[in-house]
């Protein structure tokens, strides 16, 4: 037997070596490739856990996804292709394979491979399926079968040429999760598919992160890019795209902390960019998260209490994983390092490179080590890296691989249960299982059974069971069987469980659209729901309410918008719902008596709404729209129509959206709450006698026809990431921001501008000669590094170019460098030393 046990933070083999040491074995100066027992002693991992050997080559090579199935066998795909030298001169080779591993003694240690398929050209996605998988390789989707039992796939079907069609590994989807709502997605993919009455169907969804993904509990999709180690959705998938006249700003691909820092025990002198000053600290070592990748949600209850819930993310570049503790608040995911210094696991080894990880049957958490010197694909592949991987003897050897087991000290692994053998009533009993891997996978073998006697019991379950969770999955297995039955979930829309009651939303829609009679007894069930709904309630109303009626939808979302508008996502998932529908939702709104008054909130909605009425195209909404802002006396709501208007005009595709036979009175007016320029993007809506609007928009200040496209984007960003501090107005918020009005750090270097919004800033902060400090605002403006470069470009641009600020627009490219340049930087900064690093850059040489 093969096992290894970790004492004194040290992991040592075969548990009969007493330990001497005080921790993992140093690191060297060079890197050498080591045995699978001399690696497992440089392994650092948190106290009361241990490390055990499950496979090493040549059982296993170059593993990057691994997954368990229905019996407990691991299978593992294997890019053996993958930069085994510099020019990468394996990758158009058929190398690859996909393997099942399997212990059949029991000892923990994987002792059987079966080569499922392999003569592969670069494999990168596996998606377990009936006596088979979907598997992507040479940039194309496969359906594999094993049709004779010996797990040897003899059957081999294009199922999409274009799945991976971009090829760079990095860059390409890549993973597949079977989701609770019976869908497979892929990370770095815009595409989904599901198996459903004998055909496969494939879909479009939201761009979803880089390498790897995972689902929570609840379904919550979770993935990552190398550079921001945690993103989640907080709403089902294709909800938030719906509305083609409204672009989402939040809900997908939400950002669960902006903290980046990692933590080695050894030096990382061999990452791209190194020579970087701030990449690495004094000693050598990784200050921030490069390579992110496979966020795993733990969901079983083999570890203690607190880290069930808890992501594990994969950094292969600093040769560690790092532990997340999750919490939920209200409708939103939060995520912080519950041990800041110290990593859940870490080596020595430079050639530690953690990938991938799943959960296995037993509870520990497998871990996916490609034990490879290059990581970096040569596509993006920096002199520097070349140089130092060369001077370390990273290039050599190739064709190595590990899968470790991480599980609390003296836990002997457990024989997991053969789901393949059981019974339809018992896969529906294990539905109700405390571990995720058993919900997940009797979920899908009942689909695929898809036997007419697990109807009953799986309603049964739904109105009798005890646990929320498996009550949860029975729901969305009828839903995968095709069995939806809406009389069961309008029971359902009467419990006390809040996830229940959403995913009954989210199924009764389909049948309600085609069912008047159902469709009117579901209202009134609405109606009794919305009188005191919870956040997550009232989130999936806002996502549900599109299959009603016009007025029932409509009375539904200006209450949830009067209770719960101050939430980004509530507003977000409320304008889903309203295609088409959004002018005379805006008429509702503004007629009511309790909008009367003016607070931000309200004003963003109102813009949000006026923005999607225009890309709605329809002219007399259009000319409606100025309509209502032409009143005798032009208040706070007319003023957010005409700069909505206004703003929205400044990237309209083609100008003179609305043909008139006179110019409008209102251009007329002198009380006009526009300053001119605005005033002339406006009447780019509008063409009549004498007037026809140019091609191209009009310039404000320093921006040309492509940045204001630009500065367009960044007003709605801006509206949702930073107008709750700094007012839709930018003069600034009450306790919260100071001014962004003719404030000098908008104005002035891109460089500094584009680092506040990337790191935060903190403590006193002077504004155009007046000093702002807490309590008369935050002591801290936090980090947005998981926006995009884009986004953050697009809202610096709009900022510099507002409210009379005139800078010029600052490029996606420009934030890019700027978060690369100064990697290593994880806390805000405050004034002072900002200006005195933007002293140091201006003193530098330049290259």
């Amino acid at each position: 037997m093969f096992r290894s046990t970790l004492l004194c933070c040290a992991v040592v083999l075969f548990g009969a070596i007493s330990c001497k040491e005080p921790g993992p074995l140093p690191e060297t100066p060079d890197s050498p490739a080591r045995t699978a027992e001399e690696e497992a002693k440089t392994f650092q991992i948190e106290s009361g856990f241990e490390v055990q050997l499950v496979a090493s080559e040549p059982m296993v090579e170059s593993p990057v996804i691994i997954q368990f199935d229905e019996d407990g066998r691991l299978w593992v795909v294997e890019m053996r292709g993958y930069m085994n030298d510099f020019e990468g001169s394996e990758e158009d080779q058929p190398v690859g394979s996909v393997a099942i591993l399997e212990d059949t003694d029991g000892d923990g240690q994987m002792d059987k491979r079966t080569v499922y398929l392999d003569s592969l050209i670069m494999p990168r996605a596996l998606g377990l399926f009936k006596n088979g998988a979907l598997v992507a390789e040479n940039n194309a989707l496969w359906i594999t079968q094993d049709t004779d039992g010996d797990w040897q796939a003899d059957s081999k079907i294009l199922m999409d040429s274009t799945y991976a069609a971009n090829g760079i590994p990095e860059h390409s989807d890549n993973g597949f999760v079977r989701n609770v709502d019976n869908w497979y997605y892929s990370a770095k993919s815009r595409l989904r598919y599901r198996f459903q009455d004998g055909n496969w169907t494939r879909d479009t969804t939201e761009f979803r992160g880089q390498w790897g993904i995972s689902q929570d509990d609840k379904g919550r999709l979770i993935y990552n890019y190398n550079w921001s180690q945690l993103h989640g959705d907080l709403v089902p998938a294709n909800y938030l795209s719906r509305n083609k006249n409204h672009k989402s700003s939040s809900g997908i691909d939400h950002g669960l902390t902006i903290d980046r820092k990692v933590f080695p025990i050894r030096s990382n002198p061999a990452v791209n960019r190194g020579y970087i000053p701030g990449t690495l600290d004094s000693a050598g070592r990784l200050l921030e998260f490069t390579s992110a990748s496979a966020p795993t949600v733990y969901r079983s209850h083999l570890f203690p209490e607190e880290y069930f819930g808890n992501i594990f993310v994969m950094e292969n570049a600093g040769n560690l994983v790092k532990r997340n503790v999750v919490t939920e608040k209200g409708i939103l995911l939060e995520a912080h390092d519950p041990n800041p210094g110290k990593e859940f696991m870490a080596s020595t080894d430079e050639r530690f490179r953690p990938v991938n990880a799943t959960v296995g049957p037993d509870g520990g958490l497998y871990i996916a080590d490609m034990y490879q010197g290059i990581v970096q694909h040569g596509s993006y592949m920096t002199p520097y890296l070349q140089e130092q991987t060369k001077k370390r003897g990273l290039d050599a050897p190739g064709h190595m691989g590990r899968i470790w087991r991480v599980v609390p000290k003296g836990v002997d692994p457990a024989s997991p249960p053969k789901l393949s053998q059981a019974s339809t009533e018992e896969l529906v009993e294990y539905l109700s299982h405390t571990d995720g891997w058993f919900r997940d996978m009797a979920q899908r073998f009942l689909v695929e059974k898809n036997d007419p006697v697990s109807v009953n019991l799986l309603e049964d379950l739904v109105k009798n069971g005890t646990s929320e969770l498996g009550r949860f999955h029975a729901l969305w297995t009828l839903e995968g069987m095709g069995k939806v039955n809406p009389e069961l979930l309008l029971q359902v829309l009467k419990s006390d469980s809040d996830l229940l009651k959403t995913t009954a939303l989210r199924q009764i829609e389909k049948p309600a659209y085609s069912d008047p009679a159902l469709l009117s007894r579901l209202e009134k069930v609405i109606s009794q729901l919305a009188e005191n709904p919870s956040e997550h309630l009232a989130l999936q109303l806002a996502l549900s309410a599109d299959v009603l009626a016009k007025e029932t939808k409509q009375n539904l979302l200006s209450g949830i918008i009067e209770t719960y508008g101050n939430h980004a996502l509530i507003r977000d998932a409320v304008l889903s719902s309203l295609e088409g529908q959004e002018f005379g939702f805006l008429q509702k709104l503004i007629s009511s008596e309790s909008w009367k008054e003016a607070n931000s909130d309200r004003e963003i909605f109102l813009e949000m709404l006026t923005t999607s009425v225009i890309n709605n195209g329809q002219s007399d909404e259009i000319s409606g729209l100025l309509a209502l802002a032409n009143v005798p006396s032009i208040g706070w709501k007319e003023t957010v129509i005409l700069t909505g208007m206004a703003i929205k005009a400044s990237d309209l595709e083609t100008p003179g959206l609305v043909k008139l036979n006179a110019s409008p009175a209102i251009f007329r007016r002198t009380d006009l709450p526009l300053d001119p320029n605005r005033t002339e993007l406006l009447k780019r809506l509008f063409s009549w006698p004498g007037h026809l609007p140019s091609a191209t928009a009009v310039a404000v200040g320093n921006l040309d026809e492509k940045a204001m496209k630009q500065f367009a984007e960044g007003r709605q960003k801006y509206l949702v990431s930073c107008a709750g501090c700094h007012g839709s107005n930018g003069k600034g918020a009450s306790r919260m921001g100071p001014p962004l009005a003719g404030s000098e750090w908008v104005l002035g270097d891109e460089i500094q501008l584009s680092l506040i919004l990337l790191h935060g800033i903190e403590g006193p902060i002077e504004v155009a000669g007046k000093k702002y400090d807490a309590p008369e605002i935050l002591p801290v403006m936090p980090s947005h590094s998981t926006l995009t470069d884009g986004d953050i470009a697009a809202i610096l641009t709009y900022i510099r170019n507002e409210w009379g600020n005139q800078a010029p627009p600052i490029s996606g490219r420009t934030v890019n460098s700027t978060r690369h340049l100064n990697q290593g930087r994880v806390y805000p900064w405050s004034s002072a030393e900002l200006k005195k690093h933007m002293e140091g850059l201006a003193s530098s040489p330049k290259p």
